[in-house]
């Protein structure tokens, strides 16, 4: 008797099609899903109808975040385009930048002008910025203590005089429950930053590659600021979860 080989999912822009479907059905709720897995096994879930959110369904946070944008601005993993279009609307200049190309066809589908494909090291020389946005938790962008200042200094190098990065995220000291405790752990016995995660993304048969995304406390993301020419100049709490405004010392 030969054994089946399991079947396994399909390596794919799992996120970019979540978006993709989600709209194209018209948003319905409890329909999509963003499944999230880390490499421990832990699993969350958050309807993907999210994404889509009008400022009068966000959180006190984001629209805290909304109201410090300044002049030209880049959301830096656009995704639906939550910030970007409510900031179009609004008469502001925005381009979103995404490595999804799903998630930018979704963007132009709901009417924005400009985005790029591509991370901040494609974008061209000449290319330069009032305001950059991590939002949506985007600071996880910043990956880990080796990543991190190189994506700062790349982001000082696309700033005009005055410039700012608004971002969101979330202190890993402050995660309930004794899993996320033990993983924080695990992570500093191998030398990693505590919050630093191993996740992909999942959306029925696909599955993203893996890739890290940082969770960090307050303090540690000063550390990481340290010369890459950001400095923190506003913060803002809701429970886990913090706002801020780095501005170029």
């Amino acid at each position: 008797m030969t054994t089946a080989q399991p079947l396994m999912p399909r390596t794919a822009d799992a996120w970019g099609q979540l978006l993709l479907d989600c709209h194209t059905a018209g948003l319905p709720r409890d329909t999509y899903f963003e499944i999230c897995e880390r490499d421990d096994g832990y699993i969350s879930g958050y309807d993907a109808v999210g994404f889509f959110a009008s400022p009068d369904a966000w959180p006190e946070l984001d629209r805290w975040a909304f109201a410090r944008f300044r002049g030209q601005v880049l959301d830096i993993g656009v995704g639906a385009g939550r910030f970007a279009v409510p900031h179009q609307e609004r008469g502001g200049e925005i381009v979103g930048l995404d490595v999804s190309a799903d998630a930018l066809d979704v963007c132009r589908r709901r009417g924005l002008a400009e985005t790029f494909l591509g991370t901040v090291d494609d974008l061209p020389q000449n290319a330069r910025f009032d305001t950059f946005l991590l939002l949506g938790r985007n600071l996880g962008l910043l990956e880990s203590r080796e990543h991190a200042p190189r994506l700062l200094s790349t982001l000082a190098r696309l700033a005009r005089p005055g410039a700012r990065i608004v971002g969101t995220g979330m202190d890993p000291y402050l995660l309930d429950g004794a899993q996320h405790a033990e993983y924080l752990a695990a992570n500093r016995r191998q030398g990693r930053m505590s919050g630093q995660m191993r996740l992909r993304l999942r959306h029925r048969l696909l599955v993203t590659d893996w890739y890290d995304y940082l969770f960090a406390s307050l303090p540690e993301l000063e550390e990481l600021t340290e010369g890459t020419g950001w400095q923190l100049a506003e913060a803002e709490w809701q429970g886990a979860e913090y706002g801020v405004v780095l501005t170029l010392a």
